[in-house]
């Protein structure tokens, strides 16, 4: 991928993540991670302390990531020997995501403290508070088809919308547009009608849609055949987008392939950007907002 600091590629195709580039995520998914482990092991970590994870990589899935707080929560009760930077470090040099997580903990704790810490680890009740805390009552009964243990509002109706009105009819307008997101798709969904964004439904690539997740290329390079692109931007918010861009590039040479950060995600500032940078990304933006002009 090159990188021309005065302007953007030629390209015809846009694929866009959602999460932290078309809605703001951090009162919803990014609330509901801290808030289940909370809910279910009595603390849990940080808000910040959720980009180490995501930084780490293989956690494109927020309830994978849930579980991996909980698993350090739980392994930190039991003498882990390091803090959670230490965890998410070792995470990433066992190549990141939750196996990696769990053969972390498993390796670093002795016996008797892994089988304590196995035997109270509790994914399918993460998830289901997780949803309960991110949908909210009324979306819980009908998308997960349950009844919740209490009423609430959910926290999908707190995302801003960031893609403004402007930019989505000036990448419609020239663009062949895609999405390649880690949400499940009803909840794809109702981010994109709440952006206003309408994409064909074989222009999607959502957590029902393929089992490798980012940054496995396939979703992408798959979405570049459908369109017949030459050149594709892809704009995400974690160091997972850029790389899967960076990993279609050598998986299909005949097309290019740009990675393009946003700073309206988890990472931010110019801590954000060299990461961005340091990952392959062709550019770093303030916004989902800044694309048309950098592609133009």
């Amino acid at each position: 991928m090159n990188d021309d600091p005065n302007g953007g590629p030629d390209a015809d195709a846009v694929v866009l993540d959602i999460d932290g580039v078309l809605v703001d995520v951090a009162d919803s998914y990014r609330r509901a991670i801290v808030e289940s482990v909370a809910a279910v092991y009595g603390e849990t970590i940080s808000r910040a302390d959720i980009q180490r994870f995501k930084d780490a990589g293989g956690f494109n899935n927020d309830w994978e990531l849930t579980y991996a707080a909980a698993l350090y929560v739980l392994a930190d009760r039991e003498g882990y020997d390091g803090d959670l930077a230490a965890f998410t470090d070792a995470i990433a040099e066992r190549g990141g995501g939750l196996d990696a997580a769990e053969a972390e903990a498993r390796e670093r704790l002795d016996a008797d403290a892994w089988a304590h810490v196995e035997g109270r680890w509790d994914p399918e009740r993460l998830r289901d508070v997780f949803q309960q805390l991110y949908l909210g009552s009324e979306l819980y009964r009908e998308l997960e088809g349950g009844e919740p243990d209490s009423e609430t509002r959910g926290y999908i109706h707190d995302e801003p919308v960031l893609l403004d009105d402007a930019t989505r009819e000036k990448l419609v307008a020239k663009y062949d547009v895609g999405v390649v997101t880690g949400r499940p798709a009803a909840e794809a969904e109702i981010a994109l009608d709440r952006a206003g964004l309408d994409v064909p439904e074989d222009r999607r690539f959502t957590m029902d849609d393929w089992e490798e997740g980012k940054p496995h290329p396939k979703a992408l390079t798959t979405l570049a055949d459908r369109v017949d692109a030459r050149s594709v931007a892809f704009v995400g918010d974690t160091l997972d987008d850029v790389r899967t861009a960076v990993n279609a590039a050598e998986a299909d040479p005949d097309r290019e392939y740009r990675g393009v950060g946003v700073l309206t995600g988890g990472l931010t500032g110019d801590d954000g950007r060299r990461k961005y940078e340091d990952a392959g990304a062709a550019a770093v933006l303030e916004s989902v907002n800044a694309l048309p002009e950098w592609l133009e």
